[in-house]
């Protein structure tokens, strides 16, 4: 592979499928791999795959795509699902991409789907072949950032499509809920239409996936973009710790809410935690930190008080076993950015709560 540097642009489609091959080749120590332009691969709603390339026996079907976010890579996904559905059983679908994400790997992998990157990232698993070579960062840098649909208020409609029963809404009836203008909430569902996320039809707004629209947000979303003050209160674990905190804060007539790994536990009952995390309506005043017995101290802290960026992570909230805490959406994105057990809870909260059997990708 030639040397890239690390502000290179991501290259043009065709010279971006040829380094493809090059990788493929490199990876399987196939110099004659060979394009078999005679292949006939039957044509699905006017798309076929970039390239047909036999290597050792396999025959792959790759596909380019510019990026590697999540959003793209479940579009992927169902594209290549097509094409194998026409195609011979020797045929492999392969997709190469820039740089593979960390939410897209995992859902390439539910998809037992090979993949590589121009990066030096890969993940192929066939007959006879097991290759996989994971963390190397992203060697294309764009400038600039394109405006999410996942910002801070974007996020509310997210949210809202998640958080409601699977069904078409109008936009009136988004806005409605996420408490966002029209005007604001249409510019959010074209981005989402742009990245395959949520389809228009007669009856309305309609997510896709569900599993895809939450990896999607969860790869943009950061835990840091709120206001976290970290400290220590005395407890003898994290259950009790926030059974109190939240009966203290419930004297105090303190608006919260727990997220994260004690929302998780108190949901599922899965993954024992010691560090509890809670939001709050505003900053915590004296008052309400010696009603906490609060101690501000990051070294060892065993409690998170979080300011939101966006009081959207409030909507859906409810009271679980006495304790209020965030719906399992905002749980689960939290938890990404968490210490101790939170990619186990983050596991269960979703196959349990969130994402369920064929509603996956």
């Amino acid at each position: 592979m030639s040397c890239i540097t690390a502000t290179m642009q991501v290259p043009r489609e065709q010279l971006a499928i040829r380094q493809a091959v090059e990788r493929l080749a490199e990876i399987l120590g196939a110099p004659d791999l060979t394009e078999d332009a005679g292949f006939e691969v039957p044509a699905r709603n006017g798309r076929v795959p970039d390239a047909v390339l036999r290597v050792h026996g396999h025959c792959f079907a790759l596909e380019w795509k510019r990026s590697g976010s999540a959003a793209v890579v479940a579009g992927a996904i169902r594209q290549l699902r097509m094409f194998q559905s026409s195609l011979s059983r020797e045929v492999i679908p392969l997709l190469a991409v820039p740089h593979m994400g960390e939410a897209a790997q995992e859902l390439c992998a539910r998809a037992d789907l090979a993949w590589l990157d121009l990066s030096g990232n890969a993940r192929i698993v066939v007959p006879g072949v097991f290759y996989q070579n994971l963390g190397n960062p992203s060697l294309f840098r764009r400038p600039g950032r394109p405006e999410s649909a996942f910002g801070p208020r974007g996020s509310r409609v997210a949210r809202h499509l998640l958080t409601e029963p699977p069904r078409a809404l109008k936009q009136r009836q988004i806005a409605s809920g996420a408490g966002l203008s029209e005007g604001h909430v249409s510019r959010i569902v074209r981005k989402l239409l742009e990245a395959g996320l949520v389809e228009r039809s007669e009856d309305g707004i309609r997510v896709i996936d569900r599993g895809a629209l939450l990896d999607a947000w969860r790869e943009d979303y950061r835990f840091d973009r709120h206001h976290v003050i970290r400290g220590h209160t005395s407890a003898r674990d994290g259950e009790s710790l926030t059974r109190s905190i939240a009966e203290a804060l419930d004297r105090a007539e303190s608006a919260y809410a727990a997220t994260a790994l004690p929302a998780a536990w108190l949901w599922t009952q899965y993954a024992g935690f010691r560090l509890s995390t809670v939001y709050l309506s505003r900053p915590p005043s004296a008052r309400v930190r010696r009603a906490l017995g609060f101690r501000e101290e990051a070294r060892g802290a065993n409690t998170w008080l979080v300011v939101p960026n966006d009081d959207g992570v409030f909507d859906g909230a409810e009271p679980v076993d006495g304790i209020r805490c965030v719906h399992p959406v905002q749980a689960y994105l939290d938890l990404k950015d968490h210490p101790e057990r939170a990619a186990e809870a983050a596991a269960e909260l979703r196959s349990r709560l969130l994402v369920r059997g064929s509603d996956d990708i």
